[in-house]
């Protein structure tokens, strides 16, 4: 066998390792390559589905806060379609309680009965008009709650929208 021969073969026998070497090496990274495409893509598909779930709660939210912002306005329609009705009573009582007082005094030739006569309609204008003041107070009130009673709800339903 010749010096050539020799290290021909040592040649031959370095390139084939070198070439398994770098057959294995590229092998190792198309599988890390490949691992890290499948984690990236489990990732994107994680973050997707975590954003439409959030979307899904968003709209769920928002369509809970329109139908207590709805059912709030219904509300108030009916205690301002209740205020009014109440009103209108309240007219109705003043205007008879202001009849009756005009109706107290009596006509009669007797100074006593017509002093007795005056006195009633003094005192009846005066608890006439304390009934049209404590009457119109009472409808102030009552509107009052009734919008604090209802801005209450809605709050509380809007909050409860939220955090379910």
């Amino acid at each position: 066998m010749s010096p050539w021969a020799g290290a021909a073969a040592g040649m031959v026998l370095l390139i084939s390792h070198w070439v398994a070497y770098e057959h294995g090496r590229s092998v190792e990274l198309a599988q890390a390559g490949q691992q890290s495409a499948e984690r990236d893509s489990g990732d994107r598909l994680a973050e997707v589905i975590g954003e439409r779930s959030a979307r899904l709660e968003e709209h769920r939210s928002a369509d809970a806060q329109q139908e207590a912002r709805v059912k709030g306005h219904e509300e108030r329609t009916t205690a301002d379609a209740g205020a009014a009705d109440a009103d209108a009573a309240g007219q109705r009582l003043r205007s008879d309680a202001a009849q009756l007082a005009a109706a107290v005094s009596c006509p009669s030739t007797d100074t006593a009965a017509v002093a007795r006569g005056e006195t009633a309609t003094r005192a009846a204008m005066v608890l006439s008009d304390l009934l049209t003041r404590a009457d119109a107070r009472a409808g102030e009130l009552a509107k009052a709650y009734d919008q604090a009673r209802i801005a209450g709800q809605l709050c509380e339903a809007s909050y409860n929208a939220l955090i379910k």
